[in-house]
Formats: structure tokens, sequence, C-alpha cells
């Protein structure tokens, strides 16, 4: 599991993420907003754990370039600002949780448990573009050319992961976390299920999309 920590406060940023790796999560840090936004279009996270009171560029505005560009990671927005004006603000800008500071680490750690158990919702209204396929999120329509395959939801799902990691290796357990939830008794064998048939739907589309096995290391959907 990788975590992205943006806070400018050097100490608490060192210190949380020591905690942080100490729970077991990898954490990358950085200091303010454009940092951030680099980070975060360049490495896949799982959640962003993002303070509002950094220099240059304020919190809830990263947080909107954040969703416009499509970056659809979990964020926890972590700041002093306490006031209820400040908590919609905040969770109006796109953030999934928001957590005042002083806090304790306990706290923060299950609240990242919560934002992970939580489905990632479909964008309303939003296509997902690959090469020849189009993907409809909220019809669970795939189309390619003049041809057309519906998914179930758990397919759409899937499918809706490797659309937003274009050309990126997923792991087994970053699909089984995403796809599936981080308590569910899901075993591998049904990524490798998924996979199936999703790769059957694509072949009958006569798409030049393809799912591929990287060996030791998870899958990716890329163009043949």
């Amino acid at each position: 599991m990788r975590l992205l920590l943006v806070e400018d406060d050097k100490e608490l940023c060192r210190l949380t993420a020591l905690l942080l790796g100490q729970a077991g999560y990898e954490t990358d840090c950085c200091a303010d907003g454009e940092e951030c936004i680099y980070y975060a279009e360049n490495t896949q996270y799982d959640v962003i754990l993002l303070d509002r009171m950094l220099p240059s560029m304020e919190g809830t505005e990263v947080l909107k370039r954040l969703r416009k560009k499509g970056i659809t990671a979990p964020v926890i927005m972590v700041t002093a600002l306490d006031g209820i004006s400040d908590r919609v603000d905040g969770l109006d800008a796109g953030a999934d949780d928001y957590l005042v500071k002083p806090f304790e680490i306990e706290e923060l750690l299950a609240r990242i448990r919560a934002v992970l158990r939580r489905p990632r919702a479909f964008r309303e209204g939003m296509s997902l573009c690959f090469g020849d396929l189009v993907y409809e999120p909220e019809e669970l329509t795939l189309c390619c050319r003049d041809r057309e395959k519906s998914l179930s939801k758990k397919e759409g799902a899937l499918l809706e992961f490797f659309l937003q990691n274009k050309n990126q290796v997923l792991s087994r357990e970053q699909i089984l976390l995403r796809v599936w939830g981080m308590d569910s008794q899901v075993e591998d064998g049904n990524v490798d299920n998924y996979i199936y048939f999703l790769r059957r739907k694509l072949k009958a589309l006569e798409s030049r999309a393809n799912i591929k096995t990287v060996h030791g290391m998870g899958y990716r959907i890329e163009e043949d």
C-alpha cells in the first residue's frame, strides 16, 4: 500500500511517515502543492494525505486540480482548520475525509482503512477512453467502433481501474484492494477469472487493446 503525505511541517511529516511505515504503509512525502500534483500524476497512490495550509497553493486548490486531472485516489485532508465551513469546503473540493490536527495516529490509520474500504464511485457522465475503446461507467458498456459489450459491475470496476492507470503495471494486491476492498475474503484466483472475462470481451470487440500479464509483477492494459 502506497501513500502520499503532503505536509510542509518537516518534523510532523517525518514523524507521521515513520508511524505510517511502522503500520506497513510505504509513504512518499512532499511539502507543497506543485510537488503533490507531480507525484500524483506519476505514481499510483492508494491514499493521499493532504494538508490545507501549504506554501504557494492552498490544499483545496491542489485537490481541485488533482480531480480535474482525473486523479481519483482517496484524499484525506489533514489540517488545523476545524470550522464547519472549512470542513465543508474541503469535502466539496473532492476530499473523501477530513481530519483535524492535532490527531492521534490510531485515528489517522482508522480513517485510512475506512476510505480504502469504500468502493470508488463512478464519476457521473464521464467516459473513459483508451485506443479504440470507449467505456461508459454509468451504463457499464464498453464500445469499440460499431461493436458494444455490457459488463458486470465487477468487470466494470476492474476495467475502470485499468483505464485510470493506462500502460501501468497493477499488482494482484492493488487490484484486490481497489476492486474487492481491503476486508474482502476474495482469493487471487478471482483476479485471474475477471481478467479472463475482460480479455474475452476485448477479443469479441476486436479491439487493439489487451490486458497483458507481466510475469512476477501483475497486469497492464496496452495496445497491440
